[in-house]
């Protein structure tokens, strides 16, 4: 195999693993063996982090372990409590922003045959979060809080390649921000210690692909819309 036959073998295989990933909201209850997950996990320890900190922490609760955790977060949320991110959320979507989450919010409520504008039936539907999705695994990702936003951010780059590295395994991922409103319960439950930050949540395990709300997929902006090439 030539150089170029090559290269476009292996963005090929990239390619592919993006175009097919998406947020799982509906999960088989089979349970994923460990050496899948510890193959999954040595993949992803390979992410770019600045200065080679490798800032991330993971606690991985499968089994009793993350009834019990699913049991105590869907309590807290579902009685309204919580809300205490360790990273501050967006405050504000606008234009293309505000556009891009009412498409894909919108996408998600037309599947399920939610009606526009029921509040309760959205919230049911949030809710859902914390039932991790039907998902036979959770994991927490957490970081050093003296490494401040760029920590996080390199845990974002982690994030990713543990869903690129999931499906390419043949699982399905949702990366859940809405965990992290729970950043006090996560700590006491887990026992991590107090100058840890979480970040977010992925529940992870195989997708039910008969499911109706695994069936529509979001879009993507183009490269014009988001790249701006400076030649002089």
């Amino acid at each position: 195999m030539d150089a170029a036959v090559n290269q476009n073998h292996r963005i090929g295989v990239l390619e592919e693993l993006l175009n097919e990933r998406y947020s799982v909201r509906a999960f088989l209850a089979k349970e994923v063996d460990r050496a899948t997950i510890e193959h999954l996990l040595t993949t992803a320890q390979r992410t770019a982090s600045w200065c080679n900190s490798q800032p991330w922490q993971v606690v991985i609760a499968s089994g009793e372990a993350k009834e019990r955790f699913r049991k105590l977060i869907y309590k807290e949320a579902s009685g309204g409590l919580g809300d205490d991110y360790d990273f501050p959320p967006p405050r504000e979507y606008l234009g293309a922003y505000l556009e891009r989450r009412r498409e894909s919010g919108f996408q998600l409520y037309n599947t399920l045959g939610i009606v526009r504008g029921d509040k309760a039936a959205y919230a049911k539907q949030a809710l859902e979060n914390y039932n991790f999705f039907g998902a036979p695994h959770v994991a927490i990702i957490h970081t050093d809080e003296p490494l401040g936003i760029y920590g996080a951010i390199d845990c974002g780059a982690y994030v990713s390649n543990f869903m690129l590295a999931a499906q390419a395994l043949g699982l399905g991922t949702i990366p859940q921000a809405a965990l992290a409103r729970h950043s006090g319960l996560i700590r006491r439950h887990f026992n991590l210690s107090a100058d840890r930050r979480i970040v977010c949540g992925i529940s992870f395990g195989y997708a039910d692909n008969a499911h109706k709300v695994n069936s529509y997929r979001t879009s993507r902006a183009s490269v014009a819309e988001t790249v701006t090439f400076v030649d002089e």
